[in-house]
């Protein structure tokens, strides 16, 4: 059983159909009568189903501007608002719960809604996430839990692979693909349109992960510093350079003072000139890293999981958010002028 599944499958649900269960590991289920509207489970999944369904349907972010999708939870009855559209596009992982609760809702209970898994086929390119951190944080605290807390922390370290799959652009390109793919499955008269938009948003992917390719090429060092919970993991892995970072992945994780002299350290030993932070954490880390250190400058980074008012006001999407930051930022930190 693949690592995305074992929590949605006892999230408390109900029992599903196994056709049900086929139809969201093939990556789509229900739908099939067209599709007008929909609800995307955050920003950058928001963008993708708007990108590929283009004209033909509108879809809606339940996460506020301003605030992330990893680590949102909803408030109200999103389910039912999510339940009056025609597709629902998600990640079937832990990290981000409530949409598995949602869409294993959708499953069991509604037969017109497309449940579409972003991630389907792609478990066995899942990076192990770190959450060595979190569990030093809670060790202290294990004896006290009651039967019920226990069981609410098996649910979080299901999850334990590293969530931020759309930050590496070659993987974004085959989740852009299963949306394209639920979205022909619940409308098949325009399945040439969805493809072709899919195609086109590919084709900027294509260009990001040829500047990512270009830009580590040229770097001086193999290594930056990122003073914060590390988002970039799958960027690592496919470019080959290091994010060094005193945190966890998981934004609840706090970094001990021994990690940050350890990353002080890290800083002065590579010669380290800019220490980078994410954008949606607070800087202080990083410019206390800098004031300790030989670092001259903080730069921010973002992991693309949401947008800033600013950003959202000059039109910033995914791709501008790894163009315009992204790519400077690692540039910068990792000396690659």
């Amino acid at each position: 059983m693949s690592p995305t599944r074992r929590s949605f499958l006892r999230s408390g649900a109900g029992v599903l159909a196994a056709g049900a269960i086929a139809g969201c590991l093939d990556g789509a289920a229900g739908g099939g009568e067209g599709v007008d509207s929909g609800y995307a489970a955050f920003f950058t999944l928001h963008e993708w189903a708007e990108a590929v369904s283009g004209d033909l349907a509108d879809f809606e972010d339940p996460v506020d501007v301003g605030q992330m999708g990893h680590g949102w939870e909803p408030t109200g009855n999103v389910t039912a608002d999510i339940a009056s559209t025609d597709a629902f596009v998600y990640l079937d992982s832990p990290e981000f719960g409530w949409a598995q609760d949602v869409a294993a809702t959708l499953e069991a209970d509604y037969e017109n809604i497309a449940v579409i898994d972003a991630l389907a086929g792609l478990e066995d390119q899942l990076i192990e996430g770190d959450h060595e951190h979190e569990e030093d944080d809670h060790e202290d605290e294990e004896d006290d839990h009651t039967e019920d807390e226990h069981e609410e922390d098996d649910h979080d370290d299901d999850g334990a692979f590293d969530p931020h799959v759309w930050t590496d652009p070659v993987l974004a390109r085959e989740m852009v693909a299963n949306i394209a793919d639920g979205l022909a499955a619940a409308d098949p008269d325009n399945e040439s349109t969805y493809g072709e938009n899919a195609d086109n948003y590919r084709s900027d992917l294509d260009a990001l992960d040829e500047a990512f390719e270009t830009m580590v090429e040229k770097a001086d060092r193999e290594a930056a510093v990122l003073a914060g919970h590390n988002s970039f993991q799958y960027l690592e892995a496919r470019y080959g350079f290091e994010l060094h970072t005193p945190v966890a992945i998981s934004p609840k994780a706090q970094p001990s003072q021994s990690d940050i002299a350890d990353t002080i350290e890290f800083v002065d030993d590579n010669g380290i000139d800019v220490v980078l932070y994410d954008r949606f954490e607070s800087p202080n880390l990083a410019e206390t890293i800098v004031e300790n250190s030989n670092a001259e400058e903080t730069r921010a980074i973002s992991p693309a999981a949401g947008t800033t008012p600013e950003w959202n006001d000059e039109g910033w999407g995914y791709i501008d958010q790894m163009e315009q930051l992204n790519l400077p930022a690692l540039r910068d930190a990792l000396g690659a002028e």
